[in-house]
């Protein structure tokens, strides 16, 4: 089983290979977010993690975007298109079938399709290319 220092150790070399300026991950037990603009630096810790979830909800889940979101099934970073250089996957407006690559997760050097569970047209696009992003976190919504 992978150590929890394993763990920070293989996020801070995430951050450092993608240029991040944040980063979070979090297992059943625990959670740990790093971030390199000192005024917003944070430590999450399961003693913390009960306080934030009963938290008011800030201006930004007010307003939920119209769609369905299609989400991360995995912690990793998010790719827009194929490569660098190629055209994104998808954009605001594209009309997406069920099944289609909406984007790539990469997650442990390996690349994983990202498929849309829905046909629709592309309302919102959440996840910017190279973010990390985690099991749930939503990257584009379909309307």
């Amino acid at each position: 089983m992978e150590s929890l220092k394993d763990k920070i150790d293989e996020l801070v070399a995430v951050m450092d290979e993608f240029g991040l300026d944040s980063a979070k991950s979090s297992g059943a037990d625990w959670s740990v977010e790093f971030s390199r603009d000192v005024r917003t630096q944070s430590v999450i810790t399961t003693e913390t993690l009960p306080q934030l979830a009963k938290a008011p909800p800030t201006q930004a889940s007010k307003s939920a975007p119209a769609g369905t979101p299609i989400n991360s099934p995995t912690t990793g970073i998010y790719y827009s298109s194929p490569n660098p250089g190629a055209p994104n996957f998808v954009k605001i407006g594209d009309v997406v079938e069920a099944g289609q690559v909406i984007g790539l997760i990469e997650a442990m050097k390996v690349f994983n399709e990202i498929t849309a569970t829905i046909s629709g047209s592309v309302t919102r696009i959440a996840a910017e290319n190279g973010q990390l992003v985690q099991p749930g976190d939503p990257l584009i919504y379909i309307g």
